[in-house]
């Protein structure tokens, strides 16, 4: 049977996650088919057949889609979860909404944050913030899953021609509507695209040192801005610049963190990482024990020194 990928999208295009949830479901085996579900999504749908490996794309348009409230999408893929065997969501906020939804209706067990497919019924997961590894075997008739991007490599946006079905779109539900949306701006790359983060701890002492500090080191570097939960907790950043279990999973090319020690719940959000340099001045500071690079110093000497060298 074939397997199907719920695309994350703004309608306009596709979010990177997507491409991650395609590779998964590669591995899985069988044909790979994209439900875009949306409202005007002709340019998601589009970049969605141009995938390569996806075999053909179906195509949900309606106005109670436009937003992906969760009771409309999952009604959505329920309409058409018979035909598949496996059913893949990214491990994002959105994906973590619906999938759920999906695997209660369908009465199984789902799979979540899967980094890893080792047949088509097992597949491995981190529990414990990433200090072991689970693999999980399922005798469900149908696997719903939630993908974490960062296990695996992105699918080509391009070279693909998949097929594209229009699909007749379920009634919105009564149960929610959209209101409104307050979306953070920013010039800087999505923190969970970025391929250079650099991120802060609570040793920056306050909301302006943090900015003082890593903001230039960011504007050298062209990356992303990435801090702790200490230093969220502490108000020296906002919720949504948060690495870590309870905030983003990233794997950027190159990851610097500057004064933050390496608490657990931390490196289970960036640990995955390919090159991850710590400055610090405490020489017992878990986060040495991930760092390819250290540099054992005050990070208030060290970063300005690092932002004149560049």
């Amino acid at each position: 049977m074939p397997i199907l990928v719920i695309a994350e999208h703004d309608n306009a295009s596709l979010k990177s996650a997507t491409l991650n949830t395609v590779t998964a479901a590669l591995a899985c085996g069988g044909d790979v088919h994209v439900l875009v579900a949306g409202h005007n999504a002709a340019a998601a749908t589009k970049a969605a057949a141009e995938v390569a490996g996806v075999a053909k794309v179906l195509h949900a348009d309606a106005e109670g889609l436009a937003h992906g409230l969760a009771e409309n999408v999952a009604a959505q893929v329920l309409a058409i979860a018979s035909g598949y065997s496996h059913i893949l969501f990214p491990a994002t906020a959105s994906g973590k909404n619906v999938a759920p939804r999906v695997a209660a209706k369908l009465d199984v067990s789902q799979i979540s944050d899967i980094t890893k497919v080792d047949s088509a019924d097992t597949f491995e997961r981190p529990i414990y913030a990433g200090n072991a590894i689970a693999t999980v075997q399922s005798g469900d008739s149908v696997k719903v899953i939630t993908v974490r991007g960062t296990g695996f490599d992105a699918a080509a946006a391009t070279g693909g021609s998949a097929a594209v079905e229009s699909l007749s779109a379920v009634a919105a539900s009564d149960k929610s509507s959209f209101v409104g949306s307050e979306i953070a701006k920013s010039e800087r790359p999505e923190l969970t695209a970025a391929k250079i983060i650099v991120s802060g701890g609570r040793a920056l002492g306050s909301a302006e040192k943090f900015t003082e500090v890593m903001t230039p080191l960011a504007d050298k570097l062209g990356a992303a801005i990435g801090a702790s939960r200490a230093a969220v907790d502490a108000g020296y950043a906002p919720n949504d610049l948060q690495v870590g279990q309870t905030g983003k999973i990233v794997a950027p090319q190159l990851y610097i963190a500057a004064g933050i020690s390496g608490a657990i719940q931390h490196l289970a959000g960036m640990k995955d990482s390919k090159v991850i340099v710590a400055i610090n001045k405490d020489p017992e500071a878990p986060i040495f024990s991930v760092a390819d690079y250290g540099l054992e110093a005050d990070l208030f000497t060290a970063v300005p020194e690092l932002v004149a060298s560049l």
